[in-house]
């Protein structure tokens, strides 16, 4: 499409409710709230079922990624459940700026608009490159820097949980901390605090104290980690519930953090770089970005082992070093050699369990993550991986009982 042609998010839609889909929960529910706090009337959407598949086979070619089909369905789905005046209405999708086909959603969800009879809604790219510009939306550097600390709050509060709950003596007591600690995050940034790098060095070890002070029952439990593609990864909706499923198998599951994906997106600028030149300047703000990205890694491993007696992520640089050993650094597409890095730091950490989450479409995914599975196998030989294909044809009883079988492999050697 016509970049003249597009809807553009102008200054006098600011009164407009704009649809955001979901993913990781606990971060864009902190998220969501920094920008209300701007002015912008965001609602996150938790619409789910069968009816957002079929609204994306409609509007999108189903040989596209199952990511892409899943969002554009979300979001026409929204649209017609007549919840909201279409009239009144945007969009709001990222871009990350790679090579991944995720940079190109926004595209295909402004055709789908047009085919479902919904021309005239705007669509805002929330992106850190520049890709495209609206005059009514702009991201401010309080703005960037509450967004970023939202990540990072989300996930110590996100590894915490997963490590509390199955365990909690008195059920439901994490989920409340969860919430609270959301209410809370949410109502300092509004009051201009808690995204310092000072007030976070302070406040990350706090979340950690009061997770540390629930109640447990440590009983010995299958634990299971969670890879794939970002989206398929987190999101309820394109996994199925994955982590609900897991929880209910009387297991732990851990769930690397988002902080990982940010470091592995600025440090491939610095590699192309390094293999193929380029500006200065760029150099220069991609070696502060970084540096300040594992101040705050630093920062945040640090109060993950401030109090009680929690698994701690491995840093970047570590992860890194042990995973070029057998996959290139330039491996960076989507992904790239962070997914097979992500499933080495699990099967180090004691979740050698682990299930790969494939999304159909998702070249790259298949090849760090599924084809990396034997090798992993060759270092590894006490892990156990299942690669779990997520399309729009698998049916939630056939992954169950792909994860089943490899739990009950689990459970013996436990």
């Amino acid at each position: 499409m016509n970049p003249e042609n597009r809807v553009e998010f102008t200054k006098e839609m600011q009164d407009y409710t704009i649809l955001a889909p979901n993913m990781a929960d606990i971060h864009f529910s902190i998220l969501m709230n920094v920008l209300r706090e701007y002015g912008y009337n965001v609602k996150l959407l938790k619409n789910d079922g069968r009816a957002v598949v079929d609204e994306g086979l409609k509007y999108v070619h189903n040989d596209t990624c199952y990511p892409a089909l899943l969002v554009i369905g979300q979001l026409i789905d929204a649209l017609n459940s007549g919840k909201y005046d279409v009239n009144k209405t945007a969009l709001l999708i990222t871009q990350s700026g790679g090579g991944c086909r995720a940079s190109n959603y926004i595209h295909l969800l402004r055709k789908a608009l047009r085919k479902a009879g919904y021309g005239q809604v705007p669509v805002i790219s929330l992106n850190l490159s520049g890709l495209e510009k609206n005059s009514g939306f702009k991201l401010k550097p309080s703005m960037a820097l509450k967004a970023l600390s939202a990540l990072i709050y989300g996930d110590l509060i996100m590894l915490l949980k997963n490590q509390v709950e199955p365990y909690e003596v008195n059920k439901g007591e994490t989920n409340r901390l969860v919430d609270k600690w959301i209410a809370d995050i949410s109502a300092m940034f509004k009051q201009k605090k808690g995204y310092s790098m000072r007030e976070m060095k302070r406040i990350l070890p706090e979340i950690t104290k009061s997770f540390a002070d629930i109640k447990v029952e440590k009983v010995p439990k299958v634990k299971v980690g969670v890879v794939g593609e970002i989206y398929v990864k987190y999101s309820p909706l394109a996994n199925n519930n994955l982590e609900d499923f897991i929880k209910s198998q009387n297991c732990e599951v851990m769930v690397p953090g988002l902080l990982g994906f940010f470091l592995f997106k600025t440090d491939n600028r610095l590699e192309d770089i390094k293999l193929y030149g380029g500006k200065k300047l760029k150099k220069i703000a991609m070696t502060v970005a970084m540096w300040y990205l594992q101040k705050i890694e630093t920062m945040l491993n640090t109060a993950a082992g401030a109090h009680g007696d929690f698994c701690v992520p491995a840093p970047y640089a570590h992860i890194k070093e042990k995973c070029t050993a057998i996959i290139g650094a330039g491996c960076k597409m989507g992904e790239g050699w962070l997914l097979t890095a992500e499933m080495m730091e699990l099967i180090e950490s004691g979740y050698g369990n682990i299930v790969c989450a494939q999304p159909f479409g998702c070249l790259p995914n298949h090849i760090v993550g599924k084809g990396m599975i034997r090798k992993l196998k060759e270092l590894y030989p006490q892990s156990n991986i299942v690669p779990v294909d997520y399309d729009p044809g698998a049916t939630k009883v056939n992954q169950e009982n792909r994860i089943k079988l490899m739990l009950a492999i689990a459970q013996e050697a436990l």
